[in-house]
């Protein structure tokens, strides 16, 4: 502003003077805000004093402009202020209306709303869009975004440009669409982003030679750009205040990860295990969050992605949140936040509501007795005098019907239906049946013709719209009407009938949703004249049904309103008082006839009054807009009955006529006169056709709702009399329901003109719009009621809702009624304002209510049609609506987009009617679409169809091309974030009962892996010496002495086909000629590690007891995929860096593939350790087998890549590994004659014990299926089953995944086949996750056909602290499922509930704990023991826990804090190990063997892997299945959060028209069911979510190639 260099007290008086008065000017509205600035510039410009100016601060944000005289120094003198009043009582008093009360004050206010918001500088970041998307605009020269959210000006912008280095150059074929976004990034001058300020946590210090900021110029452009370059100020650690680190992020960061991102997998074929960290320490818990929070060293500097949502964190930092009060408590029920009632909230004041009386209703001596009585007066004595014109399709008359024609042609009709549609004898229609008229909008002349020939037959017409599809919108709900009615007869026109849908047979459709009906064509050729004798009945009206009029409310459903005989005669005659009808008028009707004032006026009260009828059809207006002047023009007509929207396009047509006169009509009525915003279109109207004759008082606004038929009507004026006056009210008053009279913030204010007065005859109230229908005060917005002859009766067949509607009775304060009169409801809200007129502001059908304030959709409408000249959207094509989300009503701005406007001018438009509505109605719009022209569904005649929108919106089918959510600004009702409490922890916790919540220790163990007593049974069960091998080495001597032949393992190809077997023998010598080999070849020593890179099979087996056999120890690896190299090597050569290989044992394939140039392109090949290929060795026996001193030794390495992308190894020692063998026999019954089928990646965990050690110890047959080979043939697993009749299987996920997608509707295939899974007594799934539930259950369901038990799906469980902790046995109870209340689980608490209680979650046990092992549930903070409510670490105590993480650098302290930790206090001495996983144990009903109850332990999800967000704990998998359940095309999806925003990643397997209908569903299924605001929605293609070899997703690698920008995704959208 220009008076921030200006000494305001040091002014002269009278420039004071004049500073105050044009302060009053604008406070009052006399003057706008440019006019005002303009002014005051103009008066300061002299006292400038010019100093050099520093550039703003990027987070001072500068004071709106001043607009009261108190912030200007002295407040003016008395006499000052009486001069003003003066001299603005002179300039009101003349004939001119005031500037305050033009109607396009409303877009002044708008534009202002935004100026005052572009100082504040919001910054929006812009979706990221695939080009490929949506082709609507070519790609044009962009203007960036502005990024900054301080409140800098263009020259300071430009002076600062002068530093920064030139943007980098960019391919221009490459251009992305985003791509400005990078080259426009000026950081500061030595960092180039704002991501790399941003993740460094810090700013760069700056460099000495900055230049000094130049003194500013006196000029400053008037109108800026919304989209700057981004700029960041120079001095400004900015990054810092956006991003303070977050406590569980110390920033100890070790060396940068190897980009091991780079090449995407192109699809999901190959599973990779992808690192993100070289430094394989175990990682302590601290550290690994650390790796997953900051991706500074990870990330490209000049990423689009960080830049943006380093935008959307400044949009963030301005939270619209009501201040948070004490933590949320666990206990309470309600989880809403509800924010506390404003003091200051206006309220109503008045005393209360008189009923309002209209004018009586006259008594004119020849009125007719009924309506069909006046047509046959007509008929009879004027049958010269024309009573409709109709117009074709080019707007020339082509028919005119007099009142002659009309009454013979109704006459013959009348006949033809009672007499002549039957057989001789039968009477089809009675009086009293209702009929369908079916009518195209262009054919007036055979509507009424049907309309008036079943009044005369006194069948009950009832009019719809022409049917023109199945899938019309909202035509079951037609259908459902006429049901409702038992209409079984259908009149129409011989052409319309020909263009109904047909069947290939010729037969007119079957309507969804309608009853059977037969058509009857009333063109006069099919009609027959009646005998001379037969006359029609025409009673005196009664209160029998006279027609019956459609509506539809606004869920889309469609009611018909019963009109009586009585009301229809007495609703003309009111309306003919009110309007001052005379005989013979001409009339212009541009409205639909069916229904509604064009019903009321232009087909009944014309005849009541011989009035000539122009009937303008829809078609011809939107060919030619100006038809209906034209015919006002030619015809000379006194009455026009028109809506704003046909006022606003005779407006915008009307340079194409010079001669046309408006000066002959009286009565201009407006329809929708009582929208808020007609007033403008009134105005404007009367601005142009002023000159073309049209007087100020003919414009007469209505009132009307299809219950109340009309409620008010201006009376047409009198030449000179004063406008009526208009009404300028508070917006905020308005939402709470209340009168004020605006007066302060001149943008919020809502001009409303009246409508008149109550018609006469008619009493009306203003009663509360919810609740009992309590009178009003007189300061108060309510529901108009009205009593009256002239109204609705009833909804047809809906006597429920009909008394609600019909049959109201007012009561006062004390809840008394005030009568015994029945009042109806209009569905209008309005206030009765001075001299009884009637105003109104909205209907109850577009009132939404948004945390308990009151806001009307059509203001909506106006706010964002008046944002700017409209070059983005249609105007007549926005629809508002309100979706019910998290427990309160959201608001849905859909509008279509004209196919020239290009992404930038949308988006810009987008967020200035944010801005906008933000503004002036305080509301924050949840949600605004656009969606391409001509696709939201229509009304008959042109509106948009509110309620079908909204429900394509909720089911995803509305496939907007741009988007904008704003959860962030409009949910302030999420629960209070929980704030921990301080543990301070010691021994007397547990006395007191602070810690241990539940009712017992929350601890459970397996049965005890004692020796076995019995020496038969050993003998029996397998044949082993009664001293048991410590080694497994031994255990494979032995075997090969004992029982040389018997067979261990047998491996299967695609085709079921046993490949290769090996019996104990083979095993055994195979292993010798690999042991020499590596003493020999590989000169090996004792205690070297030795990589096994081998494709799942028996040489895999046969090199791992080499390796034993030699005294190596085995490093176990996944072999590269051939086709995938670039992605899969680097994983494979760190594993053989870190584990400091000596050698590596393979085939000759993949020795080749190690050496090629392919493998050469990713890592160095010339640095791989020595390599033999085990295919062909010479028969060699090693000197002597190795054995182990002592037990404690290593028997091997087990590395993994975990799914936060960390790579583990862990030592396995000798002893562990007999242990976990001896632990597994005895689970399962394993012994020599048993065999198992084995489906599972043999390369880690419990997948390689099963594989390569089990069969080994306890003697029994393993059948092996690779995996791989499912995808050559699905059913290979299932069929191996069947045919070797085994009783127990292992798989993956993967495995069961591919079975239930690929076979899933094949089981009668399979049947026919022969297959069989009765046999299966046991199918357990192996993995180191939450079992996948549904997963689970699907397969139980799908191959139940097949024979498969219902109770043979398990699940094992196993960590890297302990390969197996959990597994389903043979004996034991069945795993059981728990129900747990989600909220509580957040808050790490356990709360079972019942099976369907809201938000509960089921989980299934995870197998039976293992013999030997012992788990305990322990807070991870302060390691005490929780109790069994309680959710916490799984800590593991057995003797096959393994022995320490596989670390360069030995670290100590590590080992202690994961393998040999001790509980805080309870059990100090026992030595655990923390698994990493979250669970609990709960103790069942059901039995052990030994007849204890049954203690089962529940697996969570990985402790690395949860999101802390507002102080909460949350799973991401529960959010997946949230997210996936939203749309049928989410084909998968992954959450992770970055800072403090949640981003959700879905993968899109529909088309990508759908990708933008998934980003509200993806927000409101989160808010609704987690109560978190999603940040960023990321839609990518299917397959781009990386999944390891386990079939986990990888997320922390998924965000680093999400913030590396390495995704290709389709849509990328920001949730401001």
């Amino acid at each position: 502003m220009a008076d921030r260099r200006v000494d305001l007290s040091a002014l002269p008086k009278e420039v004071r003077d004049q500073l105050a008065e044009l302060d009053l000017e604008l406070s009052e509205g006399d003057i706008t805000q440019k006019g005002y600035e303009k002014k005051r510039t103009k008066l300061l410009a002299p006292y400038i004093i010019q100093t050099p100016v520093e550039p703003p601060r990027q987070n001072d944000v500068q004071p709106p402009a001043p607009s009261s005289s108190s912030s200007h120094g002295p407040p003016p003198s008395s006499s000052s202020r009486y001069r003003e009043r003066r001299s603005r009582r002179t300039h009101r008093s003349g004939g001119t209306r005031d500037d305050r009360y033009r109607s396009d004050i409303h877009s002044e206010a708008v534009q202002a709303a935004l100026a005052k918001h572009k100082e504040e500088k919001m910054a929006l970041p812009m979706p990221t869009k695939r080009r490929s998307t949506y082709v609507q605009s070519p790609v044009v020269t962009r203007t960036p975004p502005d990024s900054s959210s301080g409140s800098e000006d263009e020259t300071s912008v430009r002076r600062q440009s002068s530093v920064v280095p030139p943007p980098p150059t960019v391919n221009p074929n490459l251009q992305s669409p985003d791509s400005w976004i990078n080259s426009t990034v000026q950081g500061s001058s030595t960092s180039s982003s704002a991501s790399s300020t941003l993740s460094h946590g810090e700013a760069r210090p700056q460099p000495q030679s900055q230049p000094k900021p130049q003194p500013q110029p006196q000029y400053k452009p008037q109108y800026q750009p919304l989209y700057q370059p981004p700029y960041q100020p120079q001095h400004q650690p900015q990054s810092s205040t956006v991003l303070p680190t977050s406590p569980a992020a110390p920033s100890e960061n070790s060396t940068p990860p190897p980009d091991v991102t780079a090449v995407a997998p192109p699809s999901r074929g190959p599973r990779v295990d992808l690192t993100s960290n070289p430094v394989v320490r175990g990682m302590s818990r601290g550290q690994s969050r650390s790796s997953m929070m900051e991706t500074a060293d990870g990330v490209p500097v000049n990423s689009r992605v960080s830049t943006k949502i380093q935008q959307l964190l400044n949009t963030l930092k301005r939270p619209k949140r009501p201040p948070l009060s004490e933590f949320f408590t666990d206990d309470a029920e309600e989880i809403v936040e509800v924010p506390q009632p404003d003091p200051n909230i206006p309220k109503p004041e008045g005393r209360q509501i008189i009923p309002v009386k209209g004018e009586p209703l006259g008594v004119v001596s020849n009125w007719p007795p009924a309506l069909q009585a006046a047509l046959a007066r007509w008929g009879a004595t004027q049958g010269k005098s024309p009573a409709l014109t109709a117009l074709d399709i080019t707007g020339k008359p082509f028919c005119t019907l007099t009142y002659g024609k009309l009454w013979s042609r109704s006459v013959k009709l009348a006949y033809t239906l009672l007499n002549k549609l039957g057989t001789k004898n039968e009477q089809i229609l009675k009086p009293g049946d209702k009929v369908a008229l079916v009518y195209p909008n262009s054919d007036p002349g055979m509507f009424w013709v049907a309309f008036y020939g079943c009044l005369l037959a006194e069948v009950i017409p009832v009019p719809i719209e022409v049917p023109l599809s199945r899938k019309d919108v909202g035509i079951s709900q037609v259908g459902f009407l006429l049901g409702s009615c038992g209409v079984g007869l259908a009149l129409t026109s011989e052409i319309c009938l020909k263009g109904l849908p047909k069947t290939p047979t010729g037969e007119i459709l079957q309507f969804k949703g309608w009853p059977r009906l037969k058509w009857v064509v009333t063109d006069s050729k099919y009609l027959t004249k009646p005998s001379k004798d037969w006359q029609p009945h025409i009673p005196t009206a009664n209160t029998d049904p006279a027609y019956i009029e459609y509506k539809a409310s606004k869920d889309g459903t469609v009611v018909g309103v019963a009109v009586s005989k009585v009301a229809m005669l007495t609703h003309c005659q009111a309306l003919t008082q009110a309007c001052n009808y005379c005989e013979g008028e001409t009339l212009v009707n541009v409205l639909d006839f069916k229904k509604d004032i064009g019903l009321w006026h232009g087909v009944l009260t014309a005849v009541m009054n011989r009035i000539h009828t122009i009937s303008v059809p829809y078609a011809v207006m939107k060919a030619c807009p100006l038809s209906w002047v034209q015919r006002v023009h030619n015809h000379k007509a006194r009455i026009a009955l028109v809506k704003c929207r046909d006022l606003h396009w005779a407006m915008m047509a009307h340079r194409e006529q010079r001669d046309t006169s408006l000066a002959s009509l009286r009565m201009l009525i407006v329809a929708d006169g009582a929208n808020p915003w007609s007033v403008s279109s009134c105005d404007a109207f009367l601005n142009v056709f002023q000159s073309h004759g049209l007087k100020p008082e003919v414009i007469c606004p209505c009132a009307t709702s299809p219950e109340a038929m009309t409620v008010a009507i201006r009376r047409p004026g009198v030449p000179g009399t004063p406008l009526p006056a208009r009404a300028i009210l508070s917006m905020g008053g308005l939402s709470h329901g209340v009168i004020r009279v605006n007066t302060e913030d001149k943008n919020s204010a809502l001009t409303v003109q009246d409508v008149g007065h109550v018609m006469p005859g008619a009493l009306m109230c203003i009663v509360k719009p919810d609740g009992p229908p309590q009178l009003c005060k007189t300061d108060e917005i309510g529901e108009i009621i009205i009593n009256s002859r002239a109204g609705g009766n009833m909804y047809y067949g809906l006597p429920g809702v009909t008394k609600n509607t019909f049959e109201v009775i007012p009561v006062n304060a004390n809840g008394v009624p005030i009568g015994e009169i029945p009042f109806v409801r209009s569905g209008l809200l309005g206030f009765v304002g001075p001299g009884s007129l009637i105003f109104v502001v909205g209907k109850i059908e577009g009132l939404l209510m948004v945390s308990g304030r009151r806001h009307n959709a059509d203001d909506l409408v106006a706010t964002a049609l008046a944002v700017e000249p409209v070059k983005t959207v249609y105007r007549g094509r926005i629809a508002v609506f309100s979706i019910t989300v998290f427990y309160d009503e959201r608001v849905v701005i859909v509008a279509e987009q004209r196919p020239d406007a290009s992404e930038e001018d949308s988006f810009q438009w987008m967020s200035r009617v944010l801005q906008a509505i933000d503004s002036i109605h305080q509301v924050g719009l949840y949600c605004l679409a656009l969606v391409p022209a001509n696709t939201l569904p229509k009304t008959p005649l042109g509106g948009i169809h509110i309620s079908d929108t909204k429900q394509f919106f909720l089911d995803g089918n509305l496939h907007p091309c741009n988007i904008l959510m704003c959860p962030h600004t409009c949910v302030t009702n999420l629960p209070k974030p929980r704030q921990k409490q301080p543990v301070g922890v010691g021994p007397a916790s547990v006395m007191v009962g602070n810690l241990v919540a539940g009712k017992r220790i929350a601890q459970a163990a397996g049965r005890d892996l004692g020796m076995i007593e019995d020496q038969d049974l050993v003998r029996k069960l397998c044949m082993w010496p009664t001293v048991m091998h410590q080694y497994l080495t031994e255990a494979l001597q032995w075997r090969a002495q004992t029982d040389a032949d018997h067979v261990l393992f047998v491996l299967l190809n695609a085709k079921g086909v046993p490949v290769s077997t090996a019996t104990c023998v083979q095993l055994h010598k195979r292993a010798e000629k690999i042991a020499a080999a590596l003493t020999e070849k590989g000169s090996i020593n004792t205690g070297e590690n030795v990589v096994l890179l081998y494709p799942p099979g028996i040489d895999l087996i046969a090199a791992f007891y080499g390796c034993l056999y030699a005294g190596c120890v085995p490093v176990n690896v996944r072999p590269p995929h051939p086709q995938n190299l670039a992605a899969t090597l680097p994983t494979v050569r760190m594993i053989i860096d870190v584990s400091k290989a000596a050698c590596i044992l393979t085939t000759q394939n993949l020795m080749r593939t190690l050496r090629s140039k392919e493998a050469a392109a990713s890592v160095n090949i010339k640095t791989w350790p020595t390599i033999i290929d085990t295919d062909d060795l010479p028969r060699r026996r090693p000197p002597q087998i190795y054995k182990p001193p002592t037990a404690e030794m290593i028997a091997y390495l087990d590395f993994s890549v975990s799914t936060t992308g960390m790579l583990t190894g862990v030592k396995v020692s000798h002893a562990a590994v007999s242990a976990l063998c001896r632990s597994i026999k005895l689970q399962c019954e394993l012994y020599s004659s048993r065999q198992i089928a084995i489906c599972l990646d043999p390369y880690c965990g419990l997948g390689f014990v099963l594989w390569c050690l089990a069969s080994v110890y306890s003697g029994h047959q393993s059948v092996l299926i690779p995996p791989f080979e499912l995808e050559s043939c699905l059913s290979l697993w299932l069929s191996t089953l069947s045919q070797y009749r085994i009783r127990d299987t292992f798989c993956s996920y993967s495995v069961m995944e591919l079975c239930t997608k690929g076979l899933g509707t094949q089981t009668e295939l399979l049947k026919a086949r022969g297959v069989s899974l009765s046999c299966v007594r046991s199918c357990v799934v192996i993995a180191e996750e939450r079992p996948r539930l549904s997963l689970s259950y699907s397969f139980s369901k799908l191959f139940k056909d097949i024979g498969l038990s219902s109770r043979a799906v398990s699940t094992a469980f196993g960590s890297r602290v302990n390969l197996a902790i959990c597994l389903q046995g043979t004996t034991g109870p069945d795993p059981c499922t728990v129900y747990v209340d989600m909220k509580s689980l957040r808050h790490d608490r356990v709360r079972v509930v019942e099976r369907g209680a809201p938000q509960s979650l089921p989980l299934m046990e995870s197998g039976k704990i293992l013999p030997g092992v012992r788990v305990i549930i322990v807070n991870p903070e302060t390691r005490g023991p929780l109790g069994d409510s309680h959710l916490g670490e799984i800590w593991v105590n057995s003797p096959h826990n393994a022995s320490g993480y596989y670390t360069i650098y030995g670290e100590e302290s590590l080992q202690a804090n994961h393998f040999n930790t001790k509980l805080s206090f309870g059990d100090p001495q026992t030595l655990w190990a923390r698994t990493g996983y979250l669970g609990f144990v709960k103790r069942t009903e059901l039995l052990e063997a030994n007849g204890d109850r049954h203690d089962a332990l529940f697996v969570v999800g990985s402790l690395d892997e949860t999101l802390e967000l507002r102080g909460l704990r949350y799973h991401p998998i529960d959010i997946e299945t949230s997210v996936s359940r939203a749309h049928r095309s989410i084909a998968e999806s992954a959450v992770f959060t970055w800072t403090n925003l949640l981003v959700v990643v879905s993968e899109l397997c529909g088309s990508e028209q759908d990708a933008l209908d998934l980003v509200p569903l993806i927000t409101n299924v989160v808010l609704e069911e987690h109560h978190l605001i999603v940040g960023v929605v990321v839609i990518v293609d299917p397959g781009v979510i990386p999944i390891n070899s386990r079939g986990e997703k990888q997320r922390m690698h998924l965000r680093d190639s999400f913030l590396a920008d390495q995704l290709d995704p389709i849509y990328v959208a920001y949730n401001m």
